[in-house]
């Protein structure tokens, strides 16, 4: 009798357990199929994939590259079918030190630097399966153009976004994007490198006292021009031979979570303008760069 009962319950926790699993959305595994293989992944770039917005507001003082948890590469390494091998971003990088940006005083390691440091940890090598990065706003100068537009007239503003992408600093962005991107393809040749735009900060038609509308546009469309520039240079890299490399646009992903709309995506404190992780990804903004980037590269198509 005292049998039949445990099998009872055991066999009703094993529906229990079913009835979860498909609740869920899981799909069962088999007991004795074999342990998936996980992606060997390593990350590079500026703040946005340092992670900035999920933790403290402030850098903090002598650190020379600042990262925060759990932005969205802790959420794609934890996501099951990723091994995060290294995350090397750092907040304020620039991809190189011969960007018009790059400042020698605050250091913090830029692109090329993240590059050598992995490659001398043997993070990167042929192993890595996936790349993922965002870079190319700190070269434009982004943060002091959204400081100008904040606290200037719409001429102003029109002027600092007008000089930041023009013609030759967009054509200046691109190639150092396409040496970037080359060199990590070819140190990483079996890897997927997936290089991920930037949101739009502001919805111009919803109220924001702070800002006005026009100038809310004209950083929108500043942020356009960077994500172009950016798919432009994937675009020519991509159609290079034995390159696999691709842009992921999240702007769809943000629509309607702009900083000032009800339920926003980026972080801002209206009491500290100051703050570094003003206009970067909240936690959930950070969940949806990791659901963006995992349905683009797809990762049990990774697995080599």
């Amino acid at each position: 009798m005292e049998n039949r009962a445990v099998r009872r319950r055991h066999s009703a926790f094993a529906a229990f357990l079913a009835t979860l699993v498909m609740a869920l959305g899981f799909t069962a595994v088999p007991a004795d199929a074999a342990p998936q293989e996980q992606v060997d992944y390593v990350a590079l770039g500026d703040s946005y994939t340092a992670g900035t917005g999920a933790g403290e507001p402030l850098r903090p003082p002598n650190v020379d590259c600042w990262q925060s948890q759990p932005g969205y590469v802790d959420l794609v390494g934890a996501s099951g079918r990723i091994k995060l091998a290294a995350n090397g971003a750092c907040h304020g990088a620039v991809l190189s030190r011969l960007s018009p940006t790059y400042d020698p005083v605050i250091y913090t390691p830029t692109v090329q630097e993240q590059i050598r440091s992995l490659v001398a940890r043997r993070d990167l090598s042929r192993r890595t399966e996936l790349v993922s990065m965002t870079a190319g706003a700190n070269d434009l100068g982004f943060a002091r153009v959204l400081g100008v537009c904040a606290f200037s007239d719409e001429a102003t503003c029109s002027a600092a976004v007008t000089a930041a992408t023009s013609p030759k600093a967009l054509g200046f962005l691109t190639a150092s994007l396409i040496q970037t991107y080359g060199t990590i393809q070819v140190i990483a040749p079996n890897a997927r490198i997936a290089v991920l735009g930037y949101p739009l900060l502001f919805a111009p038609s919803s109220p924001f006292a702070p800002i006005p509308p026009a100038n809310q546009a004209a950083m929108n469309q500043a942020t356009l021009a960077v994500n172009g520039t950016i798919a432009q240079a994937v675009r020519k890299v991509d159609a290079l031979p034995l390159t696999d490399i691709k842009f992921v646009d999240v702007t769809s992903e943000f629509a309607g979570h702009a900083v000032n709309t009800a339920e926003p995506w980026l972080q801002l404190d209206p009491n500290n303008f100051a703050a570094d992780y003003n206009f970067h990804p909240n936690k959930e903004g950070h969940r949806a760069y990791a659901s963006a980037l995992l349905e683009a590269v797809k990762p049990a198509q990774l697995v080599r």
